[in-house]
């Protein structure tokens, strides 16, 4: 009897599976070289920091290239005195209760500094060159790291690949001895030997494993992700590589490192920056003419104007005629005191100058020499540098062209190390299966396959490791 289930339920059964396995395939994000060496550049936060600091050197060639400008400044002010105090209006004492604003404007442009504001500016573009040349030096460094890492964990794959082989030849083996030791064909020793070889691969296994999952860990870090993160790194065909290249000269490869390295880059910028500083030192040995301006005015409201005198209707007698004896008699006038605006006492107290400083440096205790004598010592220090730097990477190159064509020798003879120890092994075999070859001789032949295989699967890796050094200090893109 078939059970038949509804069209809605059959498809919300299909729904569920596929969602299932749908879910399962985006737990399980695949990890390319390519995606590696992306996502560490987008999220590593090494590079973050370097970028951070080249912004910080872009705003600080802004602010120097503003520092050309002239600047501008206000400073407002209110006050309440009590007491016998200078009225600021008048500057005449008064005792009473006065409220008084003031308020200057100011503004200055340097006219001449030594250069150092010029010099400022370039010295601020030439470290921000450096500090680009930096983040590209981080950049590259983590990507070789990446590269690294990478050919570490399909190493370690490959290695965990061949310890599951070793087991499941230790059990065969095992149980074979296990089966004539039954019928009375071996010894107890003979089994206890194919039992340490079990041992053995178990323990190669669980070795290849940690070295595996470490491998992964630092990977994941390199690109910032979840220790949790489930991965899985693609696996090239390492061996169908055509392109892998072993014979470099090495005086061609490191010419063309020095033109592209950016620790190179870095250490020449560097010593452009040192070099620039000091021309900004020298100008402390050199006046510096200023051209400020400034307006202002004032109001007290104690301060009183005199108004238009008026006549109050009386008369003063000023003098008498001399013959006659007549009285001389004039107009009384007062002259009233009235209250000061505060517009026009603003209008009336607005004042204006301008001028021109000259500062002239005749003795700063040595101070200018001083910092002169040191920013030739920090240049001559960066020169040094990279003169450092170019030798480290000659050095470096010329280990690399070694290492590589060392690599591929030892390629080569892992190679037939490998197949002699395979041919070896089954021979002895068929031997050991016929019982013509005692437990010893056939463990220790085993043995002998199980290093001769890790070491090729080490020296193939190797190979393509060294090559790939070559071509990051070429400046090449790595790929595999």
């Amino acid at each position: 009897m078939k059970l038949k289930l509804p069209l809605s339920k059959v498809t919300i059964a299909c729904f569920i599976l596929f969602a299932i396995a749908n879910l399962n395939a985006k737990a399980q994000e695949l990890i390319t070289l390519q995606k590696a060496i992306d996502y560490t550049l987008e999220r590593n936060l090494t590079i973050k920091q370097s970028q951070f600091n080249e912004a910080i050197t872009e705003e600080t060639l802004k602010q120097s290239k503003y520092n050309l400008l002239p600047n501008l400044t206000a400073g407002p002010q209110a006050s309440l005195n009590f007491g016998r105090n200078i009225d600021p209006s008048t500057n005449q004492f008064t005792n009473q209760r006065i409220f008084a604003l003031s308020g200057t404007a100011s503004s200055q442009v340097t006219l001449f500094q030594g250069g150092q504001l010029r010099n400022q500016i370039i010295a601020n573009r030439l470290q921000l060159d450096a500090d680009r040349g930096s983040t590209a030096k981080v950049k590259n460094d983590l990507v070789l790291n990446v590269v690294t890492t990478y050919l570490s964990v399909l190493t370690n794959q490959d290695l965990v690949a061949a310890s599951l082989q070793q087991i499941d030849i230790a059990k065969i083996t095992l149980d074979r001895a296990q089966k004539n030791f039954d019928v009375g064909n071996q010894t107890l020793a003979d089994l206890s030997q194919a039992k340490a070889q079990g041992s053995t691969a178990d323990l190669n296994y669980t070795t290849a494993q940690n070295q595996l999952e470490l491998s992964i860990l630092t990977l994941k870090q390199l690109m910032e992700m979840a220790p949790s993160a489930n991965i899985t790194v693609e696996k090239p065909d390492i061996s169908q590589l055509r392109d892998i290249s072993t014979i470099f000269d090495a005086e061609a490869v490191l010419k063309t490192a020095l033109a592209v390295n950016p620790d190179i880059s870095l250490a020449e910028a560097r010593q452009k920056v040192a070099k620039q500083n000091i021309s900004i030192a020298k100008g402390n040995y050199y006046p510096s003419v200023v051209l400020f301006g400034q307006v202002g005015t004032n109001y007290s409201d104690a301060r009183r104007q005199f108004g238009f005198p008026v006549a109050t209707g009386r008369v003063d007698t000023v003098g008498f005629v001399q013959n006659s004896g007549n009285a001389v008699v004039v107009p009384n006038f007062t002259t009233p005191v009235l209250h000061y605006p505060l517009g026009r006492q603003l209008s009336d107290n607005f004042n204006q100058s301008v001028g021109i400083t000259l500062q002239i440096p005749i003795f700063n205790r040595f101070s200018a020499r001083t910092s002169v004598r040191k920013a030739r010592i920090n240049y001559e220090n960066a020169v040094v540098t990279e003169q450092l730097a170019r030798n480290n990477l000659g050095k470096i190159i010329y280990q690399a062209v070694w290492d590589v064509r060392a690599a591929e020798k030892k390629y080569v003879s892992t190679q037939q190390t490998y197949q002699a120890n395979k041919d070896a092994f089954n021979v002895i075999q068929q031997r050991y299966n016929v019982g013509l070859v005692n437990s010893l001789d056939y463990n220790t032949s085993l043995t002998n396959l199980n290093t001769s295989q890790f070491n090729l699967i080490q020296a193939r890796y190797e190979v393509v490791f060294r090559s790939k050094i070559i071509d990051y200090y070429l400046g090449n893109p790595i790929k595999l």
